[in-house]
C-alpha cells in the first residue's frame, strides 16, 4: 500500500505540475491534482511508519476502507456512463444543431470549442438543411460572448450566416439546452448536440431532461493531454446535475 500510495502521489503532482507548464498556473480545477497528491504523499509516509494501525481502531479503519471502496465503484461506473458518450457519431437529417460553448479567448475558441465547431462543420456540410444554435454567454474573462466566437467562426468556415442562430445568455450545460430551446420545437425537431466526448452523456441526460423529445450526441475529440483532469472534473459535474435534478 504504501508503494501504490507513494507511486499515486508522484504521478498526480508530475501531471499538474506538467499541466501549469502548458497552461500556466492560473486557479482553476486542475489544482485539485496537487491536492490529491499531496494527500497520497502523506499518507504513504504515515502508512509506512504505521501510523495508522497504532492510532487508528481497527473497526474505524475497515469503515474508511468500506466507503472508499463504495466511492470507487461509484466513480467507476459514473466514468463509465461518461466513456459511452465518446461513441456518439450523431444521426443525419437532424433539423437544429446545438453547439454546447466552451471558452473563448482573445485569439479565438479555444482548442476545446474549436474541436466542438469543427465537428459541426462537418455535420453542418453533409447536412446543408439543418440549422445550428451556437450557444454560450460571456465570462468576465472573455473578450465576447461564446456564441459570438462561435458564429464568427462558423462564419471563417463557410457555414451561411442565415443558418447560425446565436444564444448568448448561459452560463452553463442546463442553461446552454434550455435556452436554445427557445430557438427551436423540443418536442418536434430533431436535434444533434454537439460538444467534447467526456460531456456528451452529460450533455444528453440534460438536454432529455430539459424535454428534447428527439435528440442525439455529436462527439468532437477533446484534448489528450487534459482528457484525465476533464474526465475527473466530469465525474464531479455528473454528480453536480444528478443532486440538482438536471438529470
Amino acid at each position: 500500500m504504501y508503494i501504490f500510495l507513494l507511486a499515486t502521489g508522484v504521478l498526480c503532482l508530475l501531471y499538474f505540475f506538467r499541466i501549469s507548464f502548458l497552461l500556466g498556473h492560473l486557479p482553476g480545477f486542475y489544482d485539485i491534482w496537487l491536492l490529491l497528491g499531496s494527500l497520497a504523499i502523506v499518507f504513504s509516509l504515515l502508512w509506512k511508519k504505521g501510523f495508522f494501525a497504532a492510532h487508528v481502531p481497527l473497526w474505524l479503519r475497515r469503515t474508511f476502507m468500506i466507503f472508499v471502496c463504495l466511492g470507487l465503484a461509484l466513480f467507476l461506473f459514473v466514468e463509465g456512463c461518461i466513456v459511452s458518450g465518446f461513441f456518439e457519431k450523431g444521426s443525419s437529417g437532424a433539423d437544429y444543431v446545438v453547439v454546447l460553448g466552451a471558452q473563448m479567448k482573445a485569439g479565438g475558441p479555444s482548442k476545446a470549442l474549436q474541436y466542438r465547431l469543427d465537428a459541426a462543420v462537418s455535420y453542418l456540410d453533409e447536412n446543408p438543411d439543418a440549422m445550428v444554435i451556437v450557444s454560450g454567454g460571456k465570462g468576465r474573462d472573455e473578450p465576447v460572448s461564446e456564441a459570438q466566437g462561435m458564429y464568427a467562426y462558423l462564419v471563417e468556415q463557410g457555414i451561411e450566416k442565415e443558418r447560425i442562430l446565436l444564444e448568448d445568455r448561459s452560463r452553463n450545460t442546463w442553461q446552454n439546452l434550455t435556452f436554445s430551446a427557445q430557438l427551436l420545437d423540443r418536442e418536434k425537431d430533431r436535434v444533434a448536440v454537439v460538444s467534447n466526448n467526456f460531456h456528451v452523456f452529460r450533455a444528453l441526460r440534460i438536454a432529455r431532461k430539459a424535454g428534447y423529445r428527439n435528440v442525439c450526441g455529436i462527439a468532437a475529440k477533446g484534448e489528450p493531454f487534459l482528457q484525465c483532469n476533464n474526465m475527473l472534473r466530469e465525474f464531479f459535474g455528473v454528480m453536480k446535475d444528478l443532486l440538482c435534478g438536471n438529470l
